[in-house]
């Protein structure tokens, strides 16, 4: 594969399958890995000619916790694209967003977002403060860190409180799958998929 995928980049030509013609591209490649190349090239893992080819102008992203200053970007960005798909209007206190600044983020970005999305889902005020979450901050001990987790709402977890909406939902609807999601104000693919998500049987009508 590393082999094909170099000479498309020095001849720019490719050969669409089921055709014996070659055609000419003209592409820009953007490429991105978690994984040392260099080291991987010195392993003979990944060619060095490839390398040198995809290498043209490198840019390397710190993790989350090295750029403290887009975290607030990245919050209001995640929070703008869950509220609208789930139709809701939720905002984050300030308290919350220190919290999330204080934070290492051992997940990075994927993790900041699978939280802000939780948080759009099981809040049910208009506003999701700290006591909504938890952390566990170790000021130079981040790798060792656990993700951020929902906090515990008395002697029940968020995803408690998700799955016992969903049922709520269920029987509201006389459990029929789009009226539940109508009600939940998701879709009929979300609520499918935290039918599966939480074991709920899928023994309700979709009509």
């Amino acid at each position: 594969l590393q082999a094909k995928l170099l000479r498309v980049l020095q001849e720019r030509v490719i050969e669409p399958i089921g055709s014996n013609k070659p055609r000419a591209i003209s592409v820009r490649v953007i490429a991105a890995t978690n994984r040392d190349l260099e080291k991987n090239m010195a392993e003979g893992k990944f060619r060095e000619d490839l390398y040198y080819r995809l290498n043209v102008v490198p840019i390397f992203l710190p993790p989350l916790r090295a750029r403290k200053q887009d975290i607030p970007y990245l919050v209001d960005y995640f929070l703008e694209k869950f509220n609208k798909e789930n139709k809701k209007e939720l905002k984050i206190s300030p308290e919350l967003y220190a919290q999330f600044m204080s934070y290492s983020w051992p997940g990075n970005v994927r993790e900041l977002e699978n939280l802000v999305e939780r948080l759009v889902i099981m809040c049910e005020s208009r506003v999701a403060g700290p006591e909504m979450v938890s952390f566990s901050p170790a000021p130079g001990a981040a790798a060792q860190e656990r993700p951020a987790e929902p906090a515990k709402t008395g002697p029940q977890s968020l995803a408690d409180l998700e799955r016992e909406a969903l049922l709520k939902a269920l029987n509201q609807a006389d459990g029929v799958q789009v009226q539940a999601a109508r009600i939940l104000g998701i879709t009929l693919r979300q609520l499918r998929y935290r039918m599966s998500k939480y074991g709920i049987r899928k023994n309700f009508s979709t009509a």
